[in-house]
């Protein structure tokens, strides 16, 4: 039985790849193997725990509920494309860093994504409405604080930015 592949075409992280891809493939798996972006981490598969959040054209997105097709002709950011070129840590790495906002790591991809995203619709957000925005992205090994107050920090250092 021959599988059925379709070409894609999309940037990730400002690269344009152009790829033939198997109907059925999740997003998520095409990032991590095709594209060997190993950053977008996989957890419930069910669009629940948050890992595989990357941002489509800006937005969050759970990668592992769409498919690598449906992403033809989009813009993608990852984890990998956070840092600037010269290897400066993005203000929600920096931070997450300054502030101990991570443990094991597994769910900090898909938290910094998430966070990027919200920090740029809403760069004054109060505690609350940080909480809210993570509400979205489980992490098993924290109380979540650091991670708060790593948000609040990298907001603040957004809003300081020329």
């Amino acid at each position: 039985m021959q599988v059925e592949r379709h070409d894609i075409e999309l940037s990730v992280n400002g690269t344009i790849y152009r790829r033939a891809v198997e109907s059925r493939i999740l997003l998520s798996d095409f990032l991590r193997h095709d594209l060997e972006l190993a950053g977008t981490h996989v957890g419930c598969e069910h669009g629940v725990c948050g890992a595989c959040t990357i941002l489509l054209d800006g937005a969050p997105i759970r990668s592992c509920l769409m498919l690598a097709v449906q992403a033809n002709g989009h813009e993608l950011s990852t984890v990998e494309g956070l840092a600037g070129r010269d290897g400066e840590l993005h203000p929600v790495q920096q931070a997450m860093h300054d502030h101990h906002g991570l443990q094991c790591g597994y769910c900090t991809p898909g938290i910094l994504m998430t966070m990027t995203a919200f920090l740029k619709q809403n760069s004054e957000p109060s505690e609350h409405e940080v909480r809210e925005a993570l509400s979205g992205n489980l992490c098993r090994c924290t109380g979540y604080q650091n991670v708060v107050d790593a948000m609040l920090a990298a907001a603040q250092t957004i809003r300081a930015a020329p």
